[in-house]
């Protein structure tokens, strides 16, 4: 039985319209044509469907996960018209969107992602954001589910089951967050099979040395320590308890000092790559009031400046990222399962654009919460997103006769 065409419905089109010009505020349109420009995507010439409209209608696709293309487009093309001053543009043909989207591609919008997506708490106004002056950020993978097309099998692969494999393929992704504000400031895609932290040493890049990074025990590791602590970031990554790191000196908190060596070569090849870490050993009940032992090593040396009892409670922000990855795949993509993009490349567009689209929910919760000094955690994602979706901002936010006079973007 044939799918009926989902669509916005009329009577919010015009507040559907701001989500474009929401859109366009956390991602100027200057920006996104500057980037078109440098891969040599941007349209030629004027016409209905200009590349700058495809580059937001990628988001879109993420805030309206159940309407048809052509009613997405439909909203981002005349939303971003209407905010210009600009007449409404005509419905267009679902070819005509498939095209526009091939000729983007999908590196425009890494690069818009990279250019724009950045972390976004001020010490000032949310200084729950830093610990001993550092910004607390994140980073985690996670696996979704594409569509069952051939070429998407072949670039991303289908996870296993004990029947031979799933129904859908998979990609793997992996995302650097800002914890308190859960900004997405870095993220790649890659293949199902891909090694989590080959995807996140991508994006170690981003990392600096005003950031304390924390990450699970999937990223343990000499090789893999060495990489992140070159970015010059601080690092508290969870390691197994059954690790052996050899304690050197018990620190007044109990915590210790030791060092952390490869797991290859001769010994003295092992102790001249050797770097120093410290330990920290506690234990915290789980739901069934079990003790559950945890081992975090941390680059953080001064006990004093940061005590163990303090990074444990910390180690703890980490889960902020489980948290986007419930905003990314639960509450934007709503009863969706499965992206929509059919082969690899647009897939890759539709993953940065979703990523985007998630940015610009939280950008516009930040501006409130910067505005009225309120902790990120006391707003509510769904609510802002709802607000983006089809809630009218304050009148005459974006009236179109105070609009600057601007090349038509569509």
């Amino acid at each position: 039985m044939a799918r009926t065409k989902a669509v916005l419905g009329a009577g919010a089109r015009l507040s559907d319209y701001l989500s474009a010009s929401l859109l366009a505020q956390a991602f100027p349109s200057e920006s996104v044509a500057a980037c078109l420009d440098r891969h040599g995507r941007n349209s030629r010439r004027l016409r209905d469907f200009h590349a700058t409209a495809g580059v937001y209608y990628c988001m879109a696709l993420s805030l309206y996960p159940e309407a048809s293309y052509e009613s997405v487009f439909s909203v981002v093309s005349s939303g971003l018209a209407w905010s210009a001053g600009q007449p409404m543009t005509q419905s267009i043909a679902k070819s005509s969107i498939s095209a526009l989207r091939s000729k983007i591609g999908w590196q425009p919008l890494q690069d818009l992602m990279s250019q724009h997506c950045l972390p976004m708490a001020d010490p000032k106004t949310h200084p729950e954001a830093f610990f001993a002056g550092l910004r607390i950020v994140a980073m985690d993978g996670s696996n979704f589910e594409l569509p069952d097309e051939a070429a998407n099998v072949e670039a991303f692969g289908y996870p296993g089951s004990r029947t031979g494999h799933a129904s859908y393929p998979q990609a793997q992704c992996a995302v650097l967050v800002e914890c308190a504000t859960h900004a997405i400031f870095g993220a790649c895609i890659g293949a199902y099979g891909t090694e989590e932290f080959k995807l996140c040493k991508q994006l170690l890049p981003k990392l600096d040395a005003s950031m304390l990074c924390l990450a699970d025990r999937g990223f343990r590791g000499h090789s893999r320590w060495v990489a992140a602590r070159q970015s010059g970031a601080h690092l508290l990554w969870r390691a197994s308890t059954t690790q052996l790191l050899a304690v050197q000196k018990v620190l007044p908190d109990n915590s210790f000092l030791s060092q952390l060596a490869p797991g290859a070569g001769t010994r003295e090849e092992r102790r001249a790559q050797a770097v120093a870490v410290r330990v920290i050993d506690y234990e915290l009940a789980n739901a069934k009031g079990e003790r559950v032992a945890y081992r975090l090593v941390t680059s953080l040396m001064d006990h004093a400046a940061a005590p163990a009892h303090a990074l444990a409670r910390l180690y703890h922000e980490r889960w902020q990222v489980e948290a986007v990855f419930d905003e990314l795949k639960t509450h934007l993509l709503q009863s969706r399962r499965v992206l929509r993009s059919k082969t690899p490349d647009l897939v890759r567009q539709e993953f940065y654009g979703w990523v985007m689209a998630h940015y610009a929910v939280r950008w516009l919760l930040h501006q409130g919460a910067s505005r009225h000094k309120l902790r990120h955690a006391e707003q509510s994602f769904v609510a802002h997103l709802n607000a983006l979706r089809v809630n009218q901002p304050p009148s005459g936010a974006f009236s179109p006769s105070k609009a600057k006079k601007a090349p038509p973007l569509v």
